[in-house]
């Protein structure tokens, strides 16, 4: 799923290309993807847009007079620009949205058909489809400790709240727990002091840094490779690969639809945390440090 980095260069990219243009029409090619009916889509049409904005991982199109667009690109969502002229489309449309200097194209690959678009009127409307997470970027760090301490979870499922923080997800979570030298498993409450300003500054450089790689990679162009699995990522998607702070091999604990990937060296004082279908088959067999695997 895109995520806070990634949506933040989807703007700046449609800053430059939309912003002070009509957005003519919107077509839909898939049925699900219109989550709202009041105001109708045919409002949008012919209004200006006025800016953009991000609400937690979605996108928001200002038209004015408090009538807004609003993208949630979900796991499989996509956006592709393509300038007057331009006939190549990509596959997987689900919406088209066409302006005098372009088309924006919003594709979803796959068919669970989980990308959305809602058109709203008034900011209470927009704002009920805020999560209401911390904007990480902005809070002080008592603002994010408390978010942090509202609840006594593991790290990866706090820092992955959208209610208690905004924009993070599976890759990026995971990146920050590495930075921050600790265990996706360790218990919110059970921070010192130390380990949550620790992880406040990880999660402030981690973001900060992948949200420049991202507009240097993009540069003038709009955004392409828009994916969970970086080059130059620590841990994410690195499964059995060299940790590049000590070579230890990345190791996973896989969950429901999602993963934790971690470095056992760097993070977890050398031990290996328990995946759950694993350790359940090898029983006693089952590693306990990076050494014994």
């Amino acid at each position: 799923m895109p995520e806070l980095p990634d949506v933040t260069v989807y703007i700046e990219a449609l800053e430059r290309r939309v912003v002070g243009q009509a957005l003519e029409r919107v077509t839909l090619s898939s049925p699900f993807v219109l989550r709202s009916f009041d105001p109708p889509l045919a409002a949008t049409f012919g209004r200006t847009v006025r800016g953009l904005r991000r609400i937690g991982k979605r996108i928001v199109l200002d038209l004015g007079d408090e009538l807004f667009i609003v993208i949630h690109l979900m796991i499989a969502g996509r956006l592709h620009w393509r300038a007057a002229g331009e006939k190549k489309k990509p596959p997987g449309v689900i919406a088209t949205f066409e302006f005098a200097a372009g088309t924006l194209y919003f594709t979803e690959a796959g068919t669970r058909k989980r990308a959305s678009l809602t058109v709203v009127r008034g900011e209470s409307a927009l704002a009920a489809l805020d999560p209401g997470g911390v904007d990480v970027m902005e809070a002080p760090y008592e603002r994010f400790h408390e978010a942090l301490m509202s609840g006594n979870h593991t790290l990866k499922r706090a820092l992955t709240d959208p209610h208690k923080f905004s924009g993070i997800g599976n890759a990026y979570s995971d990146e920050i727990l590495h930075a921050a030298g600790l265990s996706p498993l360790k218990l919110t409450r059970s921070l010192t002091g130390e380990e949550a300003r620790r992880l406040h500054k990880a999660v402030k450089a981690t973001l900060a840094s992948w949200t420049d790689i991202l507009r240097a990679e993009a540069g003038e162009k709009f955004p392409q490779k828009v994916t969970a699995f970086r080059e130059g990522m620590a841990v994410h998607g690195r499964y059995k690969k060299p940790c590049p702070a000590c070579g230890a091999p990345v190791q996973r604990i896989v969950y429901a639809e999602n993963e934790a990937n971690y470095c056992a060296r760097c993070q977890t004082g050398g031990k290996l945390l328990a995946d759950r279908s694993l350790s359940r088959l090898l029983k006693d067999d089952w590693p306990k440090s990076i050494d014994d695997l």
